[in-house]
């Protein structure tokens, strides 16, 4: 079971925002902090505060100890650092993981709240093993064609580890509060056979059925706000620790973006609440879902398989409001 706890990369984080706040309230630049400790590299300290490296515990132990911090706060940096270090210990939880998969799960852990939004995929975290296996193995296709000398090393390892992180929505305790916008598209014929989908839409009814995870399905012809098209797939992470920056990720086919600039997380927090509401409802969503299933399966009734969506034109939500591969 995938710890509670935050992962190594969101305790980095967290470290590196302490330790500016600490340089700027001793009133010292970089370039002092620097001469003063001794070191060689002037990126170091940078690297530190950006939460971009594995923190030695001796080089906090010194900016710490420059920064004339008080013994409480710091025996809570400190263990900060143990744990933003700690790696192949957090590793352990999960019986399957991946370098791809491996940022995301550092980012779910401690989460108390994510939210997500894919234009074209059923996230990640509710993929089955059978649609996993087609998002993972089309998309390293293009890898091998592009010439990528690891593409398609170990699909069965990938799709572990991507099933691996789903568990944190199905714990005991401290399961996070998770909302997901999905496009009617991600269910379509182009993902996959029908047994796939189908596979795919029972696992949906279950999880929607969950008191901590609310799904919603985004209409192909529903407008979002004043015409409004988001451009990439997103997904929003806030933390139990209130302390702990809040985290935007934004896929790009091939590239993520994460960052915790408070005015990126606002956009996508607006785009995300113009989504939900142009979105069918979730007691809508959880029909959607179950006549789609009964569809596949040659059992739904006339009126629900007629045309081309599940939902009839009178369930429809009008809009009333004005984001790689996982």
């Amino acid at each position: 079971m995938p710890p509670a706890s935050p992962g190594p990369i969101l305790r980095r984080r967290r470290l590196g925002l302490e330790l500016r706040r600490l340089r700027e309230a001793a009133g010292l630049t970089g370039d002092q902090v620097i001469e003063h400790i001794g070191w060689a590299s002037a990126s170091k300290l940078s690297r530190l505060e950006n939460g971009r490296s594995r923190p030695d515990p001796q080089d906090v132990r010194d900016l710490l100890d420059l920064y004339r911090v008080d013994e409480t706060l710091r025996a809570e940096l400190l263990g900060i650092t143990q744990e933003a270090g700690d790696i192949r210990g957090w590793l352990k939880n999960f019986p399957a993981m991946t370098q791809q998969q491996r940022n995301f799960a550092e980012l779910e852990a401690g989460c108390a709240e994510i939210s997500e939004y894919n234009p074209v995929l059923v996230p990640g975290l509710l993929q089955t093993t059978g649609y996993a296996r087609m998002r993972i193995s089309s998309a390293w296709e293009v890898d091998q064609e592009a010439g990528d000398p690891e593409a398609g090393e170990d699909i069965d390892t990938e799709i572990k580890a991507r099933l691996a992180r789903q568990s944190l929505l199905t714990r005991e305790f401290d399961a996070p509060r998770y909302t997901a916008v999905l496009e009617e598209s991600a269910l379509g014929h182009r993902a996959g056979p029908p047994e796939v989908l189908r596979e795919q839409l029972a696992q949906l009814c279950e999880l929607a059925a969950r008191p901590n995870v609310t799904l919603h399905v985004l209409l192909r012809d529903t407008p979002i706000g004043q015409w409004y098209l988001p451009p990439t797939a997103f997904s929003l992470y806030r933390f139990a620790d209130p302390l702990d920056p809040e985290t935007l990720a934004i896929e790009g086919g091939f590239t993520d973006v994460m960052s915790t600039e408070v005015i990126a997380l606002n956009r996508y927090k607006v785009v995300f609440k113009w989504l939900c509401a142009a979105a069918l409802s979730a007691p809508d969503t959880l029909s959607w879902l179950t006549e789609s299933a009964e569809r596949l399966s040659g059992t739904a009734a006339p009126s629900t398989a007629a045309g081309g969506s599940a939902m009839a034109p009178a369930q429809r939500r009008s809009s009333t409001g004005r984001l790689t591969e996982r």
